[in-house]
């Protein structure tokens, strides 16, 4: 779990308790993020961690809560030192709590380093483009949006879509390309029901999807403080597989909007003023510190690639959740619930969607030849198909002409064959380029304009056959 050092020094005296904040005459030398140990009357110790310090009181957060602390009897111990991590190239394969505590049953971990949990900063400098091909086995991922190593690339879903299972399945097929490459999952489940934490357990074991993967569950009844430490401490083991092994890994991080409502529960404990529906001033600072720790750095051979999953209140796109989130990271996948709500798995709304950096990560020797003209060739279709299917509610289908009507079979059988996918199914890349080709034939090939015309030659059925 979360270790710290042991270099003490007691508090003066504590002036109040609310929720799960300790509030303390001011003492010099204390800094923010400083581990205490809040001692109770009973002698049980409890950790915490310093939020605010000010000339009037520090201000604490404790984990656990503080509904039975005396504030006469109780001390406090500052000691020193941020929240560090112990990590070990062991975690692989295991599951943890928010705090890094096994709950698989199997021993605690040997640390091989302490981390802290805030991470490193990196020089900016130092960062190199993101680049090189993931494959996530599904798709409306790997053939529209494709994510590459170093990215920070967002799921936007709503309450009651697919996200989880989505998750679960990117842990269970993700990869890169390569022989010896060596990949890893990172996954954090923040504030989640006893159910949704249960899915993720006994999906992850038993499909063996923990063989190259670390997992950290952290459950709706846990402390607050727990919820806002978890993404940070799943990061750190993610940064520690890749800077100090060489891994390439692929950090998920579900379901984030929990995260920014601990942030928005402990701002207003805190009694600071709000912004923008409730949420702190500084949630867009607090998130980009979380973002920004995905990149690719000069001399090390691993690389560390983000997927935060949100779910968007009212599946308002222009919350400030989604929102901010957007500012901050390289694209978004969005769910449809009007595709799922038609049956389709996964429901990715495909115009809405974008992977901003999918340009660098795709075509020869990385992905195929025939990759960004296709994906473009894709897209073009189905928005014509999308924009024929919403004229025909008006004039008819009879209306349209040979053309149209093949735009509207090909936005219909892309939805169901391309976009829909079994949620055990893992498509390669050249399966999901191949699916694409396969509706492609729909059109006449004169309408084929995104895509060279020796890649129609190489690649359409029409030429394969």
């Amino acid at each position: 779990m979360v270790e710290y050092s042991l270099a003490v020094r007691e508090s003066p005296n504590l002036l109040k308790a609310q929720g799960s904040l300790l509030i303390a005459e001011p003492m010099s030398g204390v800094s923010y993020g400083e581990v205490v140990e809040v001692v109770l009357g009973s002698g049980e110790t409890r950790v915490g961690q310093v939020i605010d310090v000010s000339k009037d009181a520090t201000i604490i957060q404790v984990f656990g809560g503080v509904s039975d602390v005396d504030l006469k009897k109780s001390i406090i111990r500052y000691r020193g030192e941020t929240l560090k991590l112990p990590v070990s190239s062991d975690m692989l394969g295991r599951i943890f709590d928010g705090l890094g505590r096994p709950i698989d049953g199997g021993p605690p971990i040997t640390p091989e380093e302490y981390l802290d949990i805030n991470g490193a900063p990196l020089n900016p400098a130092s960062r190199l483009p993101p680049s090189e091909f993931i494959e996530t086995g599904i798709s409306g991922i790997d053939g529209l949006n494709s994510i590459v190593r170093g990215q920070k690339l967002p799921i936007f879903s709503g309450s009651g879509l697919p996200h989880n299972r989505i998750a679960a399945q990117i842990v269970r097929q993700a990869r890169v390309l390569g022989k010896e490459e060596r990949f890893a999952i990172v996954f954090a489940a923040i504030g989640v029901s006893y159910d949704d934490a249960m899915f993720f357990i006994e999906n992850f074991q038993n499909y063996g999807a923990l063989e190259n993967a670390v997992a950290f569950i952290n459950t709706a009844d846990s402390p607050v403080i727990e919820r806002i430490a978890i993404p940070r401490v799943a990061l750190t083991t993610a940064e520690y597989l890749a800077w100090y092994h060489d891994m390439h890994v692929l950090v998920i991080l579900t379901d984030m909007t929990l995260y920014c409502e601990a942030l928005r529960e402990l701002s207003a404990a805190r009694e600071e003023v709000p912004g923008r529906r409730g949420y702190p001033g500084y949630m867009y600072t607090d998130l980009a510190t979380i973002y920004e720790r995905a990149g690719r750095v000069a001399g090390k051979k691993g690389s560390v690639t983000q997927m935060p999953i949100l779910t968007m209140p009212d599946d308002d796109i222009t919350h400030p959740i989604p929102d901010l989130t957007g500012y901050i990271t390289e694209g978004q996948i969005v769910l449809s619930r009007q595709l799922w709500m038609k049956g389709i798995y996964p429901p990715f709304d495909v115009l809405m969607s974008l992977s901003r950096l999918m340009k660098d990560g795709v075509g020869p020797g990385k992905t195929r030849e025939d990759h960004y003209g296709v994906f473009r060739q894709l897209y073009s279709a189905y928005a014509e198909g999308v924009r024929l299917r919403e004229l025909a509610v008006i004039v008819g289908t009879e209306a349209l002409s040979t053309r149209d009507r093949k735009y509207l079979e090909f936005a219909d059988r892309f939805e169901k064959e391309f976009i829909n996918q079994g949620e055990y199914e893992r498509r390669s890349i050249d399966e999901t380029l191949d699916i694409g080709w396969n509706l492609l034939s729909i059109l006449p090939e004169e309408e084929l304009k995104q895509v060279k015309p020796e890649h129609i030659k190489k690649y359409h059925p029409k030429y394969r056959s």
